[in-house]
């Protein structure tokens, strides 16, 4: 059951003046989350596609990038071709996401759409094979090591219902707030795809925090 199950630490929580160390720490992970921020779409500022471009380089894992960024129909192809593995848009500041997606699949990249924790997930129903992924936010987008919203578990529990109505293979994935406490809850949900930043750069071995989120997310999964 733990090869359907992922586990994405976000570098939000690393050290990023020793951003190679810490990379290097987490051999266990299935992807790297990549958090690009432009401090318009939301209130903070991270880097762009310099330092993801280092980062793509460096990583013993593929990047999972998640742009909380205006624009995306215009920057988020430049992220699929420096290589990313998976690249994540906010289906609030696209203005054709299908498109968009279609874009980043022709490139080479997963495509991913995120909801920040006031938008239904509704929205995407007749979408699903559109997209490689969807983002439920498990916080409001920004920061990191913010609280665990529970309330976002019944609108994660309507789309993993959906996707399987449909017979749909898209991953859903969960971010913010998510810990060995968290994440059990998150996978009886329907997630199996979990970013974890603090859980895992705050561990003494990261790799181990990895394997025990991989764990317990695993005997709660469907």
């Amino acid at each position: 059951m733990t090869d359907s199950i992922r586990i994405n630490p976000s570098i939000l929580a690393a050290d990023f003046v020793n951003m190679q160390r810490d990379l290097a720490r987490i051999a266990a992970a299935d992807f790297v989350h990549v958090d690009v921020m432009d401090n318009h779409f939301v209130p903070n500022l991270t880097f762009g596609p310099q330092m993801v471009e280092r980062i793509q380089a460096t990583s013993p894992v593929p990047l999972d990038v998640h742009l909380m960024i205006d624009d995306p129909d215009r920057w988020a192809p430049g992220y699929a071709e420096l290589g990313a593995a998976s690249v994540t848009f906010h289906l609030e500041a696209a203005h054709e996401p299908v498109v968009l997606a279609r874009r980043l699949r022709q490139i080479g990249a997963r495509a991913g759409v995120a909801v920040k924790p006031a938008t239904p997930v509704e929205q995407l129903f007749d979408v699903l094979d559109e997209f490689d992924q969807i983002l439920v936010m498990t916080v409001e987008p920004g920061f990191g090591g913010q609280g665990f919203m529970a309330e976002q578990l019944p609108k994660l529990r309507r789309l993993a219902d959906e996707a399987r109505r449909r017979g749909s293979a898209v991953w859903l994935q969960v971010d913010g707030g998510i810990a060995e406490s968290t994440i059990a809850r998150a996978a009886e949900a329907g997630a199996d795809t979990f970013v974890a930043g603090s859980a895992v750069f705050g561990a003494h071995d990261p790799d181990a925090a990895i394997a025990g989120l991989r764990l317990a997310a695993a005997q709660h999964s469907h």
